[in-house]
């Protein structure tokens, strides 16, 4: 079980991930689907709330909001104050049952076509069917509560933009695996800022998954960029010359740095002469090529 902190961590992480999906997916589509597979009762009080106050862009539009629960028999009690305060064009399915349970779900609440972001909190090990039922074909997001590294299984899954961290509470606590799938550089710098902006509210650093030193990274303030520009030197050896886009997502899906901060570690390494750009001044354009210097 997540402790109150971690719970408050991932409360906050689906907030403000919603708010940025919500009206993008509304803006594309008439229809969209939000499903909530472990989410605790404050979660998903959390989220109906906030489909409530974007209210006026859900009119005349189609949400269903699926919450997959197991054992939260207040649950209906809970959300039915919240459920009368929203338009009539949301649909709030409650569903009785474990995660593993998402693609049955998804399948009968006809989200097939359309946007579809689901948010997971599965302490054991992610399942392809489940993976798969989030990608929703192309239209899917994926924000991922587990235990231990999932990027592989995202990428199987059909998530061709994968991005994770480990978070740190405050007093060494460690809150799991932190992993989104998409399809949208937009989406993937949206969580990425949202994990920073909660890390310095809450005190949490983030780590990679992956690395074995365990290393963190303190997200309030100015950021040490040093080990980010490494990174992003080792990128340019591996691969040769990359376009400033790549190398921003290069940040985002490999490192727990924001995409703003490969901007900057570019400009370090420009200034310092380790990398060489096409044009001689101004602001990096995305589709400027960065080069070794050396």
């Amino acid at each position: 079980m997540p402790t109150d902190r971690t719970t408050d961590f991932l409360r906050e992480l689906l907030v403000r991930q919603l708010t940025s999906w919500l009206p993008a997916a509304l803006h594309r589509s008439r229809r969209a689907t939000i499903a909530l597979a472990g989410v605790d009762a404050g979660g998903a009080e959390a989220a109906l709330r906030l489909v409530a106050a974007h209210g006026d862009q859900v009119r005349g539009r189609q949400v269903t909001v699926l919450v997959l629960a197991d054992g939260a028999a207040d649950l209906p009690a809970r959300l039915g104050p919240i459920e009368a305060e929203l338009p009539a064009e949301v649909t709030v399915h409650l569903l009785p049952g474990a995660p593993y349970r998402l693609p049955v779900a998804v399948k009968a609440a006809g989200a097939a076509g359309a946007p579809l972001f689901s948010f997971v909190d599965l302490p054991g090990a992610v399942t392809p069917k489940l993976l798969t039922a989030a990608t929703n074909g192309r239209t899917g997001e994926l924000l991922l509560h587990t235990g231990g590294s999932a990027r592989d299984a995202l990428i199987s899954a059909g998530f061709p933009l994968v991005a994770e961290v480990a978070p740190v509470l405050p007093d060494g606590e460690t809150a799991g695996v932190i992993a989104f799938g998409s399809r949208s550089d937009r989406s993937l710098e949206a969580v990425r800022d949202a994990l920073w902006a909660i890390g310095a509210d809450l005190d949490v650093r983030y780590g990679d998954p992956l690395d074995p030193t365990g290393t963190t990274v303190d997200v309030a303030g100015d950021p040490d960029l040093e080990p980010l520009a490494r990174e992003l030197l080792a990128e340019l050896r591996a691969g040769g010359s990359r376009p400033v886009t790549e190398l921003r997502r290069h940040t985002l899906t490999a490192t727990v740095y924001r995409a703003a901060d490969a901007n900057r570690a570019l400009a370090d390494l420009l200034d310092a002469g380790d990398v060489r750009r096409d044009r001689e001044s101004g602001r990096l354009a995305g589709d400027e090529i960065i080069t070794l210097a050396r």
